[in-house]
């Protein structure tokens, strides 16, 4: 299995007791559904994009996203120590489904963005998940633009026509477009 076949279900924060179980963070909306997790892809720091399978022996969830972890053949604390920070992944297939108007972010890299008001604006080319909030990223007469990605601004995605609509705000497109004032002084002194 390629990390290209995959999807981050997130990743291993610290090592937990002296027998080998770990901390994780699960991104996704309820941890529970992965109680019953069987085998887990990890990522290494060393090689990010080699996989390397682990079997489940328990997901026990904890406050907020994260799960007590522990996988066959990790016994000590030494043998965890080593996983630390690396990221976990599970096939695409085994993604929940989503409701119609729903998406996954890398299921629309290439869909073209069409504003309510504007029409087509340019082509998805990435998502950002920052800690306030993911973006979606797009390229716009030259610029990249990004667009927060909350019901208000991006409200659905249409499969068949590979299209995400969306609602911008009056002025979104301007920040990216006018020159700030630093670089309208440096143009002004040529």
């Amino acid at each position: 299995m390629t990390i290209d076949e995959t999807y981050q279900l997130g990743y291993l924060i610290k090592t937990h007791g002296l027998r080998g179980h770990l901390v994780a963070h699960f991104d996704v909306d309820d941890v529970a559904a992965y109680q019953k997790l069987k085998t887990v892809y990890l990522t290494l720091a060393g090689a990010p994009t080699k996989l390397v399978a682990h079997e489940v022996e328990k997901v026990q969830p904890q406050a907020g996203n994260k799960v007590l972890l522990k996988l066959r053949g990790i016994d000590r604390i030494e043998d965890a120590e080593p996983l630390r920070g690396s990221q976990l992944h599970l096939p695409l297939d085994a993604l929940p489904e989503l409701d119609d108007d729903q998406f996954y972010f890398h299921d629309v890299i290439g869909f073209t963005v069409v504003d309510e008001n504007l029409g087509p604006l340019g082509t998805v080319e990435n998502f950002y998940e920052l800690p306030q909030q993911d973006m979606l990223a797009m390229r716009y007469q030259g610029q990249e633009v990004l667009i927060p990605v909350v019901n208000e601004l991006v409200s659905h995605a249409d499969q068949a026509k590979k299209e995400i609509y969306v609602n911008l705000p009056e002025g979104l497109l301007d920040i990216y477009l006018k020159p700030t004032t630093r670089q309208q002084d440096e143009a002004d002194e040529e």
